[in-house]
Formats: structure tokens, C-alpha cells, sequence
């Protein structure tokens, strides 16, 4: 009997993909790159083409070794790896330490992992895409080269472990720049004026709101220009001078791609980009579902393609119709357009299987896997469904020269939106009621006019999801590179979250001005979304990834041994708090690590007394009235615990409420946007906002 090797990159994914296939097939897993460019020196051979020195990762040996063994005993090895750059360049490296040699076809792929993707991925091998192990190579050298070039210089001006990244340094002055428009931001007065009117014969009130005159609008920039106004209007009639109905129609949105998802899932579900993807990569690899087994749940994760299979769009409308009724499927499938530069070798992120619900399989997932897959389950159902129908109503008003506007709709018909609406990064507007049923010539009675002031505000600070928006917008960086720049940026201490908002810190304002005055180029959008296309051109076949390294490499090391000579000592002055070491009494001052923001002594090296800097929740402890700090587990996770611990043992994932309960008198939290007793044989719950 024959005996097979297929190697993929995770135990889960093995798991799964044993399952698809036959007794003489071994599954087992490389656990990721087994090797990469050593982290001790540069690694690359400038001299000579660019070279990398691949060394195997500390820690993998042992499990090269196994793999190397199986491999020698097995009449096939399959390398199976994730159907990205990444991948291909994993498999790459795979068969070069397994001595395949590198004409023959074993490189399998396979968008999804079910049954039939697997067993037909197994019947059609393949060489090695070397485009695609190119571009990925090119990539590496590119970010190895840039941050082991300046991170140096920065070590040696300005502090120690500091870094520089060709993609992150970009996305940091995206943050550093915004923040700069905020502050120089003058806000601008203006006014608006509502009229409360009412219909005389039904008696219904509706809202108008002031527009001009029928000569054109006005903006009112003045209270003294809205006095004249009200002065104006005063005693004057309101006829209805106009009334437009009409129909309107809204399509749903496209199903996901990877930044999208990460968009929605932020503005939804308060997930990071890093926790979106992590919880996809185990629902794309498999999860043991009851009485199924080890299942993959979703296509792959890592896509800017929004197409669908033919397959996949029969399975979503025969759900539709079976769930929901034939009128909210359209005539013929929904195909969607991509953007110009989206590379279409996958699909959009799609559930594998339709008819396997969030709810059926709720109990088997983890509660991050089940939000997520219900998103992108209703995601992509919603994309294949009808659009949903309005009917509109919009009214002119004339009240003396002046003319006020008054607009309303209602739904006619859900269609899509019973299952799903998208969300959306500004505070979004109350969905317009529809207005009473008004005639043309109708005089309709004044029951207040209403001015109010205003004033233009700032752009807002990013968040991952609008930050995230900017980036696929400008052309920077590719789907799988989003989670780490931001998880980077952070953790390098160059920007801090602020509630949902990302904010630089002083340290990421140095390092933009540094970089944006010595090292343009690296920090410079268009340069690096020209860049990117470029690393497309070398997975197409149709540039040479060498030839992008040298020209990229012969300006960069002018330009680096110019920043060399002109770049002064830049002294970073550390934030003083009004805390006092316990050991010596100096005041401590807040210093930047690789897991944030802590508080140090100025002292040291003398006095290393340092400790982590607690932020306050704003409430008391429901306990015994101390302060409540917000903390995190070693992996990250948010709790909140008493100041007085662990004399006092009040703990809680979530946010501590400033009242008891009104039932049993029990503690209780805020969760997301409800008031929950933590008694459980208490079931007392409420909105927050009541």
C-alpha cells in the first residue's frame, strides 16, 4: 500500500484534512516557517544578488528532524500549506530542507477545507509557484533591509530599542499626521433652524429643515444672521410648495475580504484586527463540531477578491428561498465588482457550508469563533439576497422668501436587510421616518422654530477600522499584513489606544519627524503603494525581484549615510509623574516597553524600582468602596480588580456597575450595552442607557 506525506502548517488544519482523506495518508504539521533570516545579523548578501541566509528557527529542530524522517519513508509528500505568498514560500522552504527536488508537482492548495476542495486539491498537484516564493522573498529582504538599516541609527540618536519598518513607519505618520490636523483644526461657527410644523387635518408633527431661499441655499454663519431670519419668518404662513414621492432601492453590501471583515468586526464586535484574524485562521483550519468532527468553517482569510463560486452562490440562494421565500433572491446571482489591483485567486471569505447555521453550532464554538462566523455568515448570505425597497417623500415649504425641506422613507420591503445591515464608522444617523401624507398649496401650522449653534469639528482619530480602511485605500500593505502593522506600531510604543482611537505617543511624533526628514521615501504613501504594486509585478511573472531590490538599495544607502552625518543627538525626554519611588523618593517617570506604557525610576541604573502603571475604571468597588483599576492577564485580557486586593476579592471580567441590584442587592456589571446582576440565581438585567 502505498504511503503519502501532507504537511500543512497547524495541528488544527492537520486534524482536519486527515479527516478528507484515507488511512495511508499521514497529515502532520510544520508549525509555521521552519526557517527565516537570522534575528542576530542582517542575512541578506547585498554583494551578491541580495542573497538570504535561511537559518532554521531556534526550536524547530527536532521537528525538522521528524519531518525529514517521514518524508524518507514516504513514497509522496504533499505540501499543503496556506494558498498566499506565505504559504508558497513556507512550502518552498519545506522542499528545500526535505531535498524535493524541484521539478516535480506536490504543491497542493485549496481555498476552503472541505471534503471535496481537499480530495480534488489531492488529484491536481503542482510545481512551486516561484512567482509567488519571489515576491514573498522580495518582501522579506525589503522590510529586513530597511529595518536593520535604521533601526541602528535610531539605537545610536535617539534610545535604545528603537525600530524603523517600511510599511509601519508609514501607517505611524498616517496617525502622527492626523493628530497634527486635530490640533491646528479652527473650528468654524454655524447655525441651522428647525421648524416644527404640523398637518392641521391628520394632526401628525414632522420636522423641516431650514434651507435658503428658492433662489438657492443660505448657510447661516451667525446668530445675528439668524435673528434677521427669525425676524423675517415671524407671522409668516407655511404652504407646502412641493411633493415629491418616489421608490428608492439599497443593495446589500459585498461579501468580505480580509479588510473588511476586519472593519466590521471592529465596528461590531470591538475586535482588533489581530483577534479578527486569529479567530478566523481557527475557523478557516477546523473546530470540532459535535457529531461532525474537526470542520472548516470558512474559505480563506487572507483575500481582497470579492468573488464568489458558482457552487457557493447556488447553495446561498437555494437557502434563501428555502428560509426566506422566493422574493428575496434577484433574478440572477450577485456578482460583485473588486477593486482594480485585487489579486482574484481566492474567493471572498465566505462560510464553507450555508446550511451549517451559527445557531445549530453555537455550543461548539467559542464565543469569539461564533460572533465571528455569524458575521460572516449573515455577511455573505445578505450579499446574495434582494436589495430592500423604500418608499420616499421628500416636501418644499415656503414660508415668506424663505424655503425650509423636510424628507422622510420607510421600508416597503427588508430584503436583505432582515438578515443583515452593515455598520459604519461615524455616528450614524437615525434611519428617517416617513413624513405625513402633505398636499401641494396646503398651509400647514407653525409650532415652534428651533435655531441651534454648532461648530464644524476636526477629523476624527483613527481607529483599526477606519485606519485599516486607509491603508487598502492608499495601497498599503496586502490583506495579511494589516494585523501586524497595528499589533507592531502599538507594541513598539509609537501609538496607544485610546478607548477605540489610536493616538501617537511622544516617541512616535520623534520618530515620524525623523523619518519624514531623513528618510522621505520610507515614510512617503505613494512611494510605498507604488511598492507594493511592484511586489504584484514580481508574483505575476512580470518583474524580477532581484532588479526591484537594486533599485531600491542605491538611493536608500545614499540617503542612509546622509542621515548618518546630519541627524544630531535627539535627547527623548521621559514623562515625570507625581508618583514617588517607594526605595529612594525620586518621582517616577513613565517609560516605554515592549508591553507598553510602566513606571520607572529615574534613578537607575542605582535604583531599578519599576511597576505597572494602573489605570482607574471611574467606579468604586462594590465591595467596600476602594478604587477599581483596570488591569490584564499575561495574554492581554482586561479585568477589573479592588485597589485593596487581596484583602477585598472583588474580580470581574467586566465592568463593575455604581449601583447594587435592585432585586437582591447583589454586585452588578456593564455588559456591552446592558446592566446584568452577577448573582447567578438573580436573573435581574436592564439597558444602560435606561
Amino acid at each position: 500500500m502505498a504511503n503519502y506525506l501532507v504537511i500543512v502548517e497547524s495541528p488544527a488544519k492537520a486534524k482536519t484534512i486527515k479527516k478528507y482523506l484515507g488511512r495511508n495518508y499521514k497529515v502532520l504539521a510544520s508549525m509555521g516557517h521552519l526557517r527565516d533570516l537570522p534575528k542576530s545579523q542582517l542575512g541578506v548578501d547585498i554583494e551578491n544578488n541580495f542573497e538570504p541566509k535561511y537559518i532554521t528557527i531556534r526550536g524547530k529542530g527536532e521537528l525538522l528532524s521528524k519531518l525529514k524522517k517521514e518524508a524518507k519513508n514516504s513514497d509522496k509528500v504533499f505540501l499543503a500549506t496556506d494558498p498566499d505568498r506565505e504559504g508558497e514560500a513556507i512550502s518552498w522552504h519545506l522542499a528545500k530542507v526535505l531535498n524535493i527536488e524541484e521539478d516535480k508537482q506536490y504543491r497542493i492548495a485549496f481555498n476552503e477545507i472541505t471534503k471535496a476542495a481537499v480530495q480534488n486539491a489531492i488529484k491536481s498537484p503542482r510545481k512551486i509557484d516561484e512567482n509567488l516564493v519571489d515576491a514573498q522573498q522580495a518582501r522579506r529582504v525589503l522590510d529586513r533591509i530597511v529595518g536593520y538599516k535604521i533601526s541602528p541609527l535610531l539605537w545610536k540618536k535617539v534610545r535604545k530599542g528603537l525600530s524603523a519598518g517600511r510599511v509601519q513607519s508609514v501607517a505611524t505618520r498616517l496617525i502622527c499626521d492626523r493628530e497634527k490636523e486635530i490640533e491646528s483644526f479652527v473650528p468654524t461657527e454655524y447655525w441651522t433652524l428647525l421648524a416644527k410644523l404640523m398637518n392641521d387635518t391628520t394632526r401628525e408633527s414632522f420636522h423641516a429643515k431650514f434651507y435658503g431661499t428658492k433662489k438657492g441655499k443660505i448657510e447661516i454663519s451667525s446668530e445675528e444672521e439668524v435673528q434677521k431670519i427669525l425676524a423675517e419668518l415671524k407671522d409668516k404662513k407655511y404652504i407646502v410648495s412641493s411633493v415629491k414621492k418616489g421608490e428608492r432601492k439599497k443593495s446589500p453590501a459585498p461579501p468580505f475580504i480580509t479588510s473588511t471583515l476586519q472593519q466590521e468586526a471592529s465596528r461590531k464586535l470591538g475586535f482588533t484586527a489581530k483577534r479578527t484574524m486569529s479567530t478566523a485562521q481557527q475557523l478557516y483550519e477546523g473546530v470540532e463540531i459535535k457529531g461532525e468532527g474537526s470542520v472548516g468553517l470558512i474559505t480563506y482569510m487572507r483575500t481582497d477578491s470579492v468573488r464568489v463560486s458558482v457552487e457557493a452562490q447556488k447553495a446561498a440562494r437555494d437557502y434563501i428561498a428555502e428560509k426566506y421565500g422566493s422574493n428575496y433572491i434577484p433574478s440572477s446571482p450577485r456578482n460583485y465588482k473588486g477593486k482594480k489591483d485585487a489579486q482574484d485567486a481566492h474567493e471572498a471569505i465566505r462560510p464553507s457550508n450555508v446550511f451549517l447555521e451559527p445557531d445549530q453550532i453555537k455550543d461548539s464554538l467559542k464565543p469569539d469563533q461564533y460572533k465571528l462566523y455569524k458575521l460572516i455568515w449573515e455577511r455573505f448570505l445578505a450579499s446574495q439576497m434582494s436589495a430592500a425597497e423604500y418608499d420616499t417623500l421628500s416636501v418644499d415649504i415656503e414660508a415668506g422668501d424663505y424655503v425650509f425641506k423636510a424628507s422622510g422613507q420607510k421600508i416597503k420591503f427588508a430584503g436583505f436587510m432582515v438578515l443583515y445591515v452593515e455598520g459604519k464608522d461615524d455616528e450614524a444617523e437615525e434611519e428617517e421616518g416617513m413624513i405625513p401624507e402633505l398636499k401641494e398649496g396646503q398651509e400647514v401650522s407653525l409650532k415652534k422654530l428651533e435655531p441651534a449653534q454648532h461648530f464644524t469639528q476636526p477629523p476624527p482619530r483613527y481607529t483599526e477600522a477606519t485606519l485599516i480602511k486607509s491603508l487598502e485605500e492608499k495601497g498599503i500593505g496586502r490583506p495579511s499584513t494589516y494585523a501586524p502593522i497595528i499589533t507592531t506600531i502599538i507594541s513598539r510604543g509609537y501609538v496607544e489606544r485610546e478607548k477605540k482611537q489610536l493616538k501617537p505617543t511622544e516617541l512616535g511624533n520623534v520618530i515620524t519627524d525623523i523619518m519624514k526628514n531623513y528618510f522621505k521615501e520610507i515614510v512617503d504613501v505613494e512611494f510605498t503603494a507604488n511598492m507594493e504594486q511592484q511586489l504584484d509585478e514580481i508574483e505575476e511573472g512580470q518583474k524580477n525581484w532581484v532588479d526591484l531590490l537594486k533599485e531600491f538599495y542605491a538611493p536608500f544607502e545614499n540617503t542612509l549615510k546622509e542621515a548618518e552625518n546630519k541627524i544630531g543627538n535627539i535627547e527623548l525626554k521621559d514623562e515625570v509623574t507625581d508618583e514617588k519611588c517607594e526605595k529612594c523618593g525620586r518621582n517616577m517617570v513613565i517609560k516605554h516597553g515592549r508591553y507598553g506604557k510602566f513606571l520607572a525610576c529615574p534613578g537607575f541604573p542605582e535604583c531599578r524600582n519599576a511597576k505597572p502603571i494602573l489605570e482607574e475604571a471611574g467606579v468604586s468597588c462594590p465591595i467596600c468602596k476602594g478604587k477599581v483599576y483596570i488591569k490584564k492577564t499575561q495574554k492581554g485580557r482586561k479585568y477589573y480588580a479592588c485597589e485593596n486586593n487581596p484583602k477585598c476579592n472583588f474580580m470581574s471580567w467586566d465592568e463593575p456597575f455604581h449601583e447594587p441590584c435592585p432585586q437582591c442587592g447583589g454586585i452588578m456589571v456593564k455588559k456591552g450595552n446592558r446592566i446584568k446582576c452577577m448573582n447567578q440565581e438573580c436573573k435581574y438585567e436592564r439597558s444602560a442607557n435606561k
